[in-house]
């Protein structure tokens, strides 16, 4: 049984605004997905990571990424949505993993991964049936709003959890899941669609998504203070 970590970058990231795709976006002075794979190549269990690029992507080449090299492929198969490049990196993965090996999906835009993040979730889900994800439980009180912005009601948060990144599940289960069910919008979810309940892996809040500007002000500072 082998650990495989598989990263769809395949998206453009309109939210952020500008030309550059979010995972090429300068942090640190470097590109904010590599963050995301010196974690991931740092994990000694993962035997090899596997980033998910569009066909057509023209900043990849741009960039030295011989830090990495031996732990790392590239494959240029991603699709429109997150699932599709997904399922396209599994599929390309076919004659490289076994059915049952473990395949640790990670968003690109998540970067301040840590090490310990990721073996926590080696250490809670390697044993178990379905799989489970890193998530945190949700603290603020959530409201549903209305078409017209104001409130419509207050739900409530007991036994609420943000999910976050890595999901992992074996591969043979993942690939059927999201087969069936390729429009949810993460791995677990495909996984809920078989009847079946991952498990929930108590993470934190440092391990955030860059979805909007200031969330790369956020990394930066979370990056610069971990280092010191």
């Amino acid at each position: 049984m082998k650990y495989h970590a598989l990263i769809p970058a395949a998206g453009g990231g309109t939210r952020m605004g500008g030309g550059t795709p979010k995972q090429y976006l300068p942090l640190t002075g470097r590109p904010l997905i590599w963050h995301t794979l010196k974690t991931l190549t740092g994990v000694a269990a993962i035997d090899h990571v596997h980033v998910v690029l569009a066909p057509e992507d023209e900043f990849w080449g741009g960039y030295d990424w011989s830090d990495f090299k031996g732990r790392l492929t590239v494959w240029h198969c991603g699709g429109a949505t997150r699932a599709e490049s997904v399922i396209h990196g599994l599929r390309a993965l076919q004659s490289l993993v076994a059915g049952d090996d473990w395949v640790l999906v990670h968003d690109a835009a998540r970067c301040c991964l840590t090490v310990e993040h990721v073996g926590k979730l080696l250490a809670e889900v390697g044993d178990d049936p379905v799989g489970g994800l890193l998530a945190v439980p949700v603290a603020d009180t959530l409201k549903r709003a209305q078409t017209d912005g104001r409130v419509a009601g207050t739900v409530a948060r007991e036994g609420l959890w943000q999910a976050q990144t890595p999901q992992m599940f074996r591969y043979r289960m993942l690939l059927e899941a999201l087969e069936r069910m390729p429009e949810v919008t993460d791995e677990a979810g495909a996984i809920e669609a078989m009847g079946l309940h991952p498990k929930l892996v108590a993470a934190d809040m440092t391990n955030l998504k860059v979805t909007w500007p200031l969330d790369l002000q956020l990394a930066e500072w979370i990056l610069a203070n971990r280092r010191q």
